[in-house]
């Protein structure tokens, strides 16, 4: 237990439900966990279910770089509609139905929004314009156009087309997709982007993100619902989640305390990125990154090892 906030450290991956918001996760969880130091990793929308990466009392301290880790989905495309949100839960605002499609066209497509790309977030993101989140703005009546942002589509797989009639008579087609992307890859907008290279219109039906980095819906760690973690709170110790998701930098009890205590130490021959740091009794002591230079950087301290009794 952590005194300092009066509950648990570590990592909770959670199973989010279809329409809860990641703040109503976070609310729920503060609940179960009896504690009011809890934020998560990412925000998923409230149509969208799957992993949601929480963390308690000290492991707040690592939300902002897991934020930044890989993610891969699972989701269904509908071709043949638009919406104003890019998703199932906006207004239609066209698109002329799509009976049947090419699959080369399809495949060409795809291809087309894999790798290094450019993309314009969905107009309702929660990406600020002049200090208010675009999503509000656009609810206000605002024409949001939002610049276009280099993201990474690692893999854009198709799994299955299936003819499908939609509520208001409308032929289309379902497509579902598998997505790993780097952070910042809005999957609602590679479904707009879609249609509008096939010329049908496109929006995301359905989303269900399977993983974040290191963590999945299965696996020691694997996310569960919030009913089995009122059931059974089950929470990843601060330095197993730590390990499983940055690089091992083990040193020292005399480095432990350095780095501990906030002193830039010597590091050479680390990885890019943030590296977690363990004292020499395999204890969490800090986030540090060393690229470009000689010393590490803290970007987090976990622990200050006391000296031992001389």
């Amino acid at each position: 237990m952590s005194k300092a906030s009066g509950g648990p450290d570590g990592i909770v991956v959670v199973d989010k439900p279809a329409g809860h918001t990641s703040h109503d996760v976070v609310a729920q969880l503060r609940g179960i966990a009896r504690t009011r130091r809890v934020g998560h990793a990412g925000t998923l929308d409230p149509m969208a279910t799957g992993v949601l990466v929480l963390g308690l009392g000290q492991a707040t301290k690592l939300l902002g770089h897991l934020a930044l880790t890989e993610k891969e989905y699972l989701g269904v495309i509908r071709l043949g509609q638009n919406t104003v949100t890019d998703d199932a839960e906006g207004e239609l605002t066209g698109g002329a139905g799509a009976p049947g499609v090419d699959r080369a066209a399809l495949d060409a497509a795809v291809a087309a929004l894999t790798g290094d790309i450019l993309q314009v977030p969905a107009s309702v993101s929660a990406i600020k314009v002049d200090g208010k989140r675009s999503y509000k703005r656009v609810r206000e009546g605002e024409d949001v156009a939002l610049p276009a942002r280099p993201v990474t589509v690692r893999s854009f797989d198709v799994h299955q087309v299936s003819a499908a009639v939609a509520e208001d008579g409308t032929p289309v087609t379902d497509v579902t997709v598998g997505v790993v992307c780097s952070s910042g890859t809005y999957i609602r907008a590679l479904a707009r982007d879609l249609g509008a290279a096939l010329g049908t219109g496109g929006h995301l039906t359905a989303l269900r993100r399977t993983r974040v980095g290191p963590y999945g819906l299965a696996g020691p760690g694997g996310a569960r619902t919030l009913d089995a973690l009122r059931a059974e709170l089950t929470v990843l110790p601060l330095a197993d989640a730590a390990a499983a998701a940055f690089p091992r930098w083990d040193v020292d009890e005399r480095q432990a305390r350095l780095i501990g205590n906030g002193v830039r130490i010597a590091a050479t021959g680390l990885p890019d990125g943030p590296v977690a740091v363990f004292g020499p009794q395999g204890d969490l002591v800090a986030l540090i990154d060393a690229a470009g230079d000689a010393r590490a950087k803290s970007l987090a301290v976990f622990a200050a090892p006391a000296a031992s009794p001389s």
